[in-house]
């Protein structure tokens, strides 16, 4: 078999050139012809200096996904770097797409580096839970300066290639091809007009350095990254750079990368990496099926997320119509997503010129006969099924014949939906999660006649707007809400028997959780979650007892509708989003209580744990069992994406199996003995518990 690095010389110059595609990632195969065409160049007396490149869409992209999990092959990755970093021949990097993680650390060990304009460089390792372990930790500091350096690493964040030019991480910008750039510069250096030098000499960046800039980054740390040790690691290997001379530097990272790959936090980040790739597959949708092209939309309402949502298509060059009848209500919201545009541009993310251009984009309308054309029309109107029957029936007629309807609804029936049209088939569930221009997470629902080429357009859709699309069945709740509304129920509960808001929503916070499940309450609007519940309880959801809304239904008749009201749970002081406990709301905990005849008791934080975590796993391996979830990595991306779950614990499904599913299953039928409906059975669950399985085996 070829090798995936060749090398040719042209005049004095050796140009080494990696092809494995589609990233040219560090395979083993890559490093060993990395080193062969190394000692091959070095020994021809006619070649002068190295010029190293990747063909293909990128220079190279880091280590190689297959890799993962095993041990490594020689020869490592440091050995490669130091070849190229301490030649005697002179070493440059032609830099052009990504070069990330191995990558990078494989420019940085040549002695200079040539970059094509549109290169974005990085080392993302911490997303992982890792840190660079090829060296980054202490060549970046060196190029760029500490405090610089610690950004990227502990953030892994690119950064463009002018931005690389101004900080010292590359040499020269190419204008033209940066290949013949990077040979015209090895030239520039053998005649002593440019310099080339081994990056572990350049110690003038790493002196004096002061220690409150790593005290800072701790600081800054402890808010953006709560509860992970991956970050903090990384700022420790940095500051070796500072205090340790380059090989001991070298040996620190070494350890520390080693203590990151041992810890749960790196698996945990890793199963969410692979699960994020695993939930494009469709079981039943083959690759062969091609997605049909979106090259226009419309979105049916003006509200909050109308707008967020038409603004995905515009930041992906898609014209977009807004339609609403009534043109106020159009204004308004046209008058959001320009002011969101402009917020970005306020903060230096975006420029005017952009902001005008998305906008153009963004067209409203009042009559529903000019969207008719559109590829796809997404309804984003109130959770309210006969206004969005009363939609879709209207879209079946104006809309064009092959146009995809979908509906941004997050608990609906979708068939019931679908129902009201002549073309089923055409009709999806697309749930978008608010603010819907930010969250990651589209839940894609198929109905029962959804077509295969519907579902693949709407998967398609998703990466197109840079979206983590996963697909669910059609079921009250879907996936996501459908979990939610158990993790729920079982915080309303702990209030009820015993605990507080703010004990409850404490735990989930110090877990891990962006917010306790109360305070998502306060921020969703109490009342949504109300309206869901007296839906329920006219559908006889709860005929067989389980009720545990009675407090929230209490503090919404008394207006209590959470963040934008001022109070719910919590009490809000104008313009904060930050809730203090409110001794008005424990008034009406111990009132219902009472009226409940309820034997109040102290729940200690570990249960509270464990039932809120239990509630979310029972009730997914039940989704898992009835068919509404294609895997449980799948559940664990929804999660992670659209509820603010911890992704270095990788899910509550990873989570559940990383405690021991036996347990998990133990403590479910404990609670089950005093509360058989709040824990209806999952046999799937029992029967992995049972057996010593895991959900993999179960789907």
């Amino acid at each position: 078999m070829a090798s995936p690095v060749t090398w040719e010389r042209r005049g004095r110059i050796s140009v080494i050139t990696v092809n494995n595609p589609p990233v040219n990632a560090l395979a083993q195969p890559v490093r060993e012809g990395l080193l062969r065409c190394f000692n091959e160049s070095t020994a021809d007396a006619a070649v002068g200096a190295i010029v190293l490149t990747g063909g293909g869409r990128t220079f190279m992209a880091g280590a190689d996904i297959n890799e993962f999990g095993k041990p490594m092959r020689e020869p490592g990755l440091g050995k490669v770097i130091d070849a190229y970093e301490t030649s005697a021949k002179p070493t440059i990097a032609a830099l052009h797409g990504t070069p990330l993680g191995g990558g990078l650390e494989v420019a940085m060990g040549c002695q200079a580096r040539v970059a094509d304009p549109k290169t974005r460089l990085g080392l993302p390792e911490v997303k992982l839970g890792l840190l660079p372990g090829a060296g980054g930790t202490q060549r970046l500091p060196r190029l760029v300066g500490v405090e610089r350096a610690l950004e990227m690493i502990t953030s892994g964040d690119p950064i463009p290639a002018p931005l690389a030019l101004e900080l010292g991480l590359v040499d020269e910008i190419a204008d033209g091809d940066h290949v013949p750039a990077a040979i015209a510069y090895a030239e520039r250096v053998l005649d002593g007009k440019a310099s080339a030098e081994a990056t572990r000499g350049r110690d003038s960046k790493v002196q004096d350095v002061d220690e409150a800039i790593f005290e800072k980054a701790k600081e800054k740390l402890a808010r953006v990254a709560r509860g992970r040790e991956g970050p903090l690691r990384c700022v420790e290997a940095v500051r070796g750079s500072v205090t340790l001379p380059f090989d001991e530097g070298i040996t620190n990272e070494r350890r520390l990368f080693v203590e990151c790959h041992d810890s749960e936090e790196s698996p945990a980040l890793i199963h969410a990496f692979f699960s994020e790739r695993a939930a494009n597959k469709i079981n039943d949708v083959p690759k062969t099926i091609a997605p049909r092209p979106i090259k226009s939309a419309a979105v049916i309402g003006a509200g909050t997320m109308g707008g967020g949502i038409a603004m995905n298509f515009a930041n992906v060059g898609i014209p977009v119509r807004i339609m609403d009848l009534d043109q106020a209500s159009l204004e308004r919201g046209l008058g959001v997503v320009r002011g969101n545009y402009q917020r970005a541009v306020d903060r230096g993310r975006m420029q005017q010129a952009a902001l005008e251009a998305r906008m153009d984009l963004i067209q409203g309308v009042s009559d529903m006969d000019a969207i008719g054309d559109s590829d796809i029309v997404i309804e984003a109107v109130f959770e309210d099924m006969p206004v969005k029957q009363k939609i879709f029936r209207a879209l079946d007629k104006v809309m064009r014949e092959g146009a995809i309807l979908a509906s941004n609804t997050s608990t609906l029936d979708i068939d019931a939906i679908a129902a009201t049209t002549r073309r089923p088939e055409e009709v999806i569930g697309t749930h978008f999660f608010s603010p819907a221009n930010v969250m990651r997470l589209l839940e894609i629902v198929r109905g029962s006649k959804t077509s295969p080429d519907v579902i693949a357009s709407a998967m398609a859709l998703a990466r197109t707007i840079r979206k983590v699309g996963v697909l669910v069945g059609n079921c009250d709740g879907f996936v996501g809400n459908r979990m939610f509304h158990e993790y729920i129920r079982q915080a309303q509960y702990l209030v009820e028997r015993g605990a507080l808001p703010e004990q409850v929503d404490r735990a989930a916070y110090a877990f891990g959780w962006a917010m306790g499940p109360l305070a998502v309450s306060d921020l969703a609007g109490n009342d949504v979650g109300w309206y869901i519940r007296k839906r329920h309880l006219a559908e006889g959801l709860y005929s067989d007892g389980g009720y545990t809304g009675a407090v929230a239904d209490a503090l919404c008749e008394e207006g209590r509708f959470g963040q934008k009201v001022g109070k719910g749970w919590y009490l809000y002081e104008a313009g904060s989003r930050r809730g203090s406990p409110d001794p008005d709301v424990e008034e009406v905990i111990l009132r219902v209580s009472r009226e409940q005849k309820v034997n109040r008791r102290t729940f200690e934080d570990d249960e509270i744990l464990a039932r809120l975590h239990g509630a979310l796993v029972n009730e997914g391996s039940r989704i898992l069992e009835e068919g509404f979830a294609q895997r449980a990595s799948d559940i664990d991306v929804i999660y992670v994406n659209g509820y603010g779950y911890p992704a270095w614990r990788g899910g509550p499904m990873y989570h559940a199996e990383r405690q021991g599913l036996a347990s998990v299953a133990a403590s479910i039928a404990d609670f089950r003995k005093d509360e058989p409906a709040l824990w209806p059975e999952s046999s799937l669950l029992e029967r992995l518990a049972r057996d010593g399985g895991s959900f993999k085996d179960g789907n």
